[in-house]
C-alpha cells in the first residue's frame, strides 16, 4: 500500500501541510500511521477525501456539515 509524509499528500491535494493537523484534529482526517523517524504516513485514498473536503468548501459547505 502506498504512503505518502505530509508535504507529498498537502502538495498532491493543494493545501498547505498544517492544514492536515487541523483536519486530523477535527476529525476529518484519522490519525496517520508513523514511520520510524516519526514522519506522519498517509493513506494514498487520503488525496481523494482533501479533495472532496476542498470541494465541499468551493460549494459552500462548512468543516462541521
Amino acid at each position: 500500500m502506498s504512503r505518502l509524509r505530509s508535504g507529498a499528500l498537502a502538495a498532491a491535494a493543494g493545501v498547505h501541510p498544517q492544514t492536515l493537523r487541523y483536519y486530523e484534529r477535527r476529525g476529518l482526517l484519522p490519525p496517520p500511521d508513523r514511520s520510524l523517524g516519526g514522519h506522519r504516513l498517509y493513506p494514498a485514498e487520503a488525496v481523494t477525501v482533501l479533495r472532496v473536503i476542498k470541494a465541499a468548501q468551493r460549494l459552500g459547505f462548512t468543516l462541521d456539515e
